[in-house]
Parts: C-alpha cells; structure tokens; sequence
C-alpha cells in the first residue's frame, strides 16, 4: 500500500512490521525480503510514485508518464516478483540459505541465525498506552503531506495540473518536508493523546538517527562508486553496443536490453542511473510506434530493478536491512537465490515477448506464460523441499 517511494516504504514497513513477524517467529532475513521485494518492484508499476516521475524525467519531452504506463504490463520482473512472493507465502516454500535462517526462526526461535547487529537498540517499552489508532493516524498524515510535499516540488501550487507536478516534483525535497510535518504532527498528536511524554519522544529522534548511521555511510561509499562509473564512460560503450545489435537481432533486443540493465544496475547499486543511460538509448534505437519499442523500455526498467534487488550496494536493498533490523549480508545472501531465480523467468519471458512483436502478434501473450512458469517453479521448490 506505501507506493509512493522505496525509501519509504523500507522504513515505515520495517518499523510497523518487526514486532509483528518477531512474534510468529518469522527470521528477519524472510522480513527484509518481503520489505525489499514490496519496495522497488512496487514503485516501478506504480503512476503516482517518486519512481515514475524519474523514468518520466529521463524519457523524451512529454512522453514520460504516457511511456511509463504503456511500460507496466511488460515489467515482466516487478510483476512476477510480486507473484513469487504471494505464491512464497501461500504455498509456504523456501529455498537456498533463506530455509536455514526460517528453520532456526521457527524451530530455536533464533530470528538472526547469528549476532543481532542492533542488538544495542533493543529496549523494554511500556505499550499499555498505545493503540493501533497511534500507529496509522501518524502514518496517514505522513503519506498525505508526502505527497502533497512531493506536487509543491514540481509547482502545484504555482499553477501546474497534478500530472505535471508530480512529472516534475523533487522526490528528496517532497519526502523531506513530508517527513518534517509528519513527525511535528507526531509529536503533537503523542502530546495531547499522552500517549508518550516529551522527553521519550526526543529520546526516540537521536536513536533512530544513530539506526540509520550504517545505511548512510554504505550509500555514500554507493553514490561515490556511481559517479566514479559514469565518469568512465559507461554509457557510451552500452549505448554502441545495444545499436549494433538492433541490425540483426531485433526480436532479441529485449532481453539483450533486460541483462545489461541488470548488470548495470547491480554493479553501480542504482535503478535511477540505469534508466538515465538506457531509457534514452532504446528511444533512439525505435520509433516508439514499433511494438518492441515498449517492451524494451520495459525491459530497461525491469533490468534496472533486478540489478538493484540484488545488488549489495544498493540504496533500496541497504533501506531493506534498516528497516527489517537484519544484518546486511544476511539480507543479500538470502535475497539472491530469489532474485535470481525470478531475473532467469523474466529473461524467457522478454525472449518470448520479443520473438512475439518481431512476428507481428501481441508481445502482451508472453505475461501469462511468464506466470505459468513462475508458478510451476515453486511447485517444484516445493516437492523439494519434502
């Protein structure tokens, strides 16, 4: 449901949802999955989402958004994340090092498998005084005055339409202010319902800082290899390399674009950069009238996705392990069995959606199949497992 960043979404979902899982016993590993699987791949299919408003920014002049939404049936790795996901759940299967870590959560109680690196966080709260009122009337208001800080960025309020503002709003700054009276209503709204006294509330504000120390010196060693990656020219020898192969192999472009954005993303640890290179490569390659024209896109975004999912480096994937209070290595060596194993199905997927467009049929068939075999791999996992 919180759509509208990674970032976001990472923190909120973590912080409500680790009392929750903690008490049935579900390993944090299993819980920085499902945070880190609901952020990105949700935000990529989401219209109203920080997300959209980037890859709107990297398309061509008034195309982004309308490009963006034709894009979402084939982001054929966001959506068949969130199938693997939901059929994980349902039909209860686990594989590779995340089937140890559920073991020891649910047979010792052992949630870590290994030290608690927030160990030092830890402390008994008195919640006599809370209800489930104080947990989403705060979470309401932070959503609402995010967005309405995210549509002042892009000049709502200086006379732009709700589209173009949101096409052209500043995620960081409508997030920022969005947080800032979210937590001033917080404190308020803790204040009059006496729910917390003045100075638990303060005493919350530098622990959650000191929380987010480790996150933000891995970004800044991430932001600091990006730049050092564009600066070699990274772009340039994608780009001579994605047009050399649209002689030939057309109908295998979308997987070809779908495997770079995955190691692009992966190796420089943002979705964000990757769009930036690819997105207006593929524009220059296809007339947007050619029905691989949008798969590719598609595949641009989808690749950048994944290469992020799985990538150690990653802004989203380092928020995840914050928010799920899991050891950050834990979280990414559990992860890519996963992402990989959906990254594998999406690549068929492409090849059967490019050879589909390439014969003049519509490219959307190769959805449903895609999710057959998503489907059919569990079911295999799961005799495995038994």
């Amino acid at each position: 449901l919180i759509f509208i960043d990674d970032y976001f979404n990472c923190l909120t979902v973590g912080s409500v949802m680790r009392p929750i899982t903690d008490k049935h016993q579900v390993s944090r590993a299993k819980l920085a999955y499902l945070i880190d699987a609901t952020a990105a791949p949700i935000c990529i299919i989401a219209p109203i989402s920080s997300w959209a408003a980037a890859v709107a920014g990297f398309a061509e002049e008034g195309q982004g958004l309308n490009l963006f939404i034709r894009a979402i049936p084939y982001n054929f790795y966001a959506l068949f994340t969130i199938v693997m996901m939901v059929g994980m759940v349902l039909m209860n299967v686990e594989f590779g090092s995340m089937a140890k870590f559920e073991k020891n959560a649910v047979e010792k109680g052992d949630l870590f498998s290994g030290p608690n690196p927030y160990a030092m966080l830890d402390e008994e709260i008195d919640e006599s005084k809370g209800k489930v009122i104080d947990l989403v009337v705060p979470i309401v208001v932070l959503v609402i005055c995010c967005v309405i800080g995210m549509i002042y960025s892009g000049g709502f309020f200086s006379g732009e339409d709700f589209i173009s503002a949101f096409s052209n709003s500043d995620a960081s700054v409508g997030l920022m202010l969005g947080s800032a009276f979210g937590l001033v209503f917080a404190f308020i709204y803790y204040f009059v319902r006496k729910a917390m006294t003045f100075k638990e509330m303060m005493g919350c504000i530098p622990e959650g800082f000191k929380a987010m120390v480790p996150a933000i010196l891995i970004l800044t060693f991430a932001w600091s290899l990006k730049g050092m990656t564009d600066s070699l020219g990274a772009k340039y020898f994608v780009r001579d390399f994605v047009q050399s192969s649209a002689a030939g192999m057309q109908m295998f472009l979308p997987v070809i674009v779908f495997v770079i954005g995955c190691l692009l993303a992966f190796a420089t640890g943002t979705s964000w950069g990757t769009f930036g290179i690819l997105i207006p490569i593929v524009q220059n390659v296809f007339s947007m009238d050619n029905p691989l024209a949008i798969i590719c896109i598609s595949a641009c975004m989808a690749g950048a996705v994944c290469g992020d999912h799985c990538s150690p480096i990653s802004d989203t994937t380092i928020m995840a392990s914050a928010g799920a209070q899991c050891d950050h290595v834990n979280h990414v060596s559990t992860q890519l069995p996963y992402a990989i194993s959906c990254a594998v199905i999406s690549g068929i997927t492409y090849i059967i959606a490019g050879l589909l467009a390439f014969a003049g049929l519509p490219g959307l068939i190769a959805l449903p199949i895609g999710v057959v075999l998503m489907l059919g791999f569990l079911v295999v996992m799961k005799n495995r497992q038994h």
